[in-house]
Order: structure tokens, then sequence, then C-alpha cells
């Protein structure tokens, strides 16, 4: 990258920052804390107000802005691309805001790029494959506000969709994207425990003024990983033919799986699994590309799944 391309980008670091430390900007960069300073001095130079506080860190001067961004090529396809993707899973209150960025986007592209991204638009789609679209509703903006404002929520929850709604008080911490649904995790004072709400369970749901305290050292990344050691008890150990390796690795979207390729092409695969009965249906999709070798109990269900369908389609 030349100078001009770094003091441009240094520009941005500091607008997007409220103080950013040299050390960090280096880091960024990969450059120098000499190099760092005199850029800092040449921006300076140049008529750039920057200013740096008690602890060290440099911004720009209250109410100083830089012109519009403008794009280059590979960054506004980028943008296009990432935008597209995002809006398969976006709900409805996020996918307003997401079309008016992107609308801003455009409407800053000189001709030349915008044409560009009009063919893209004609040219280019995304599809998530049948069950990983996103649940129809329009509440994760609010509820990602209630997060940040740490207001407190109460919902109507269907557990396990049995058609069993419990009214719950809870304290909003994060939401998460996976296996097709948004998931509220909250603290639940009905349980007085963390909780995963899948939302598509959630019959009604209200943000309530009063706000919550404490939680400071909850992590969204632990929350998750002692879930899955938590609830996926059942250890799968399969052997994986060659062809359908990155299908079967495509379909985990946990992160617990142990493999060992072996001599012949196959994988052996190690990971938790909370239902025999689920993963008999799932394995029976693989025909023969798939070997059980635990539990010895899933190799019979798997019998005995595959002659129950030979009898109901033979002649």
């Amino acid at each position: 990258m030349n100078r001009i391309d770094r003091l441009a980008g240094t520009i941005l670091l500091l607008q997007g920052h409220r103080g950013i430390t040299a050390e960090r900007i280096a880091s960024h960069w990969e450059i120098s804390l000499r190099t760092v300073y005199r850029d800092l001095a040449a921006l300076g130079e140049a008529g750039v107000p920057i200013t740096c506080d008690a602890t060290g860190g440099y911004r720009l001067m209250k109410g100083y802005h830089v012109p519009p961004v403008m794009f280059t090529q590979e960054e506004a396809a980028a943008l296009f691309v990432s935008g597209t993707i995002a809006d398969q899973v976006a709900d409805a209150s996020l996918k307003a805001g997401l079309q008016s960025a992107l609308l801003k986007v455009r409407s800053v592209l000189p001709e030349d790029l915008y044409e560009r991204m009009e063919t893209m638009k004609r040219t280019l789609a995304v599809w998530l494959h049948s069950g990983t679209h996103a649940d129809s509703s329009e509440c994760m903006l609010p509820i990602q506000n209630a997060v940040l404002d740490r207001r407190c929520m109460e919902i109507a929850y269907d557990t396990a969709a049995k058609g069993t709604v419990t009214r719950r008080r809870v304290d909003p911490l994060g939401v998460l994207y996976y296996s097709g649904h948004w998931h509220l995790i909250a603290y639940c004072r009905l349980r007085q425990d963390f909780r995963d709400f899948r939302m598509d369970r959630v019959r009604d749901w209200r943000v309530l003024d009063e706000r919550f305290q404490g939680h400071n050292e909850f992590s969204l990344h632990d929350f998750v990983q002692q879930q899955m050691a938590g609830s996926l008890g059942l250890l799968l150990v399969i052997l994986v033919d060659g062809p359908f390796v990155d299908r079967m690795r495509k379909s985990l979207f946990w992160t617990a799986v142990k493999e060992e390729p072996l001599p012949d092409g196959r994988v052996r695969m190690r990971f938790p699994v909370d239902s025999e009965d689920w993963v008999a249906g799932w394995l029976l999709g693989y025909g023969g590309g798939v070997t059980v070798e635990e539990p010895a109990s899933l190799r019979q269900s798997l019998c005995d799944l595959a002659c129950a369908v030979c009898k109901k389609y033979q002649p």
C-alpha cells in the first residue's frame, strides 16, 4: 500500500474511533511506531485536526468530518455481495436498514462503478439451502437495541414448541443466528439462569422501561460452548467416505468436531449430538457414504429406519 492510501485510511481510523493509540494504528497497517508518528505529523501539517487525550488515544477534533467515502471497485463489489448474503438471514426490521445503507453506498459511487454494481445486481443471486431462511418477524433490531441499552424484556415462550407457553422476564445479553433461526441469549429470571431462546418460539414479546444491572462478565462465546458441551451428550463416531466429506463438513455448524484422515481416503469424525432418533434420519440421507461406529444402538436404529422406508415403497 502506498503512503497516500495509508494516510487516507488513517483518517478513517481516527474518525471511526473515540480514541485510538499509535500502537493500534501501527498494528493495523503493520508499520513501525516511528512511521505512525510521521504519518500523524504529515496529516497535521495538511490541516487535519488531530488531538490526543490523556490516555494516549488519538482522534479527530470534534466536528471535523472527512468528505464522503469513495469505494474502490473491489470494496464496492464486496459490500454488494455481503449485503446480498445478509439479506437472506436478516428479518424485516434489519432489512429496511440494510437496504437504506446499500442505497447510500450506491449514491456515492462514480458512474462507472454504479453501472458495474447494476450489472452485478442483474447477474448475481444468493439462495441459501432449504431450512436456513431466517424467521420472518420484525423483532431483531428492537431486541438488539434492548441488548445495547440493557433494557429488560418480557417474553411468552413456547418451550420446545410443545404448546406450553410461559411468560418470562429476561435480561437480554446477545443475539445469535444459526441453523436457520435467530436466538436470544438472556438471563431468565424465572429459571434463575442463562437461557437460549429460539425466536420462532417466542409467541410475543415487549421491551420494558426497566434497565438491568450486572452480567458484566458474561461471555456469549463461552456460553455457546458450554451449552454444546452440556446438552449434546451423545458422542457420535462415523466413517465418512471421501466424496461425502465436504458435504458432511458443511452440515456441521458446531465446532467440537474431531477428524482423523484414514489411509483409504475416508475420514473418521467424532462429535456430540443430542438426539439419536434425529441423527438416524439425518445419516440415512447419506446412503452408504457414512458408516456408524458408535454408538452401536444407532446402527440398529438406521437399519430399522431403512427397512421401514423399503417396506413403504416396495411394490
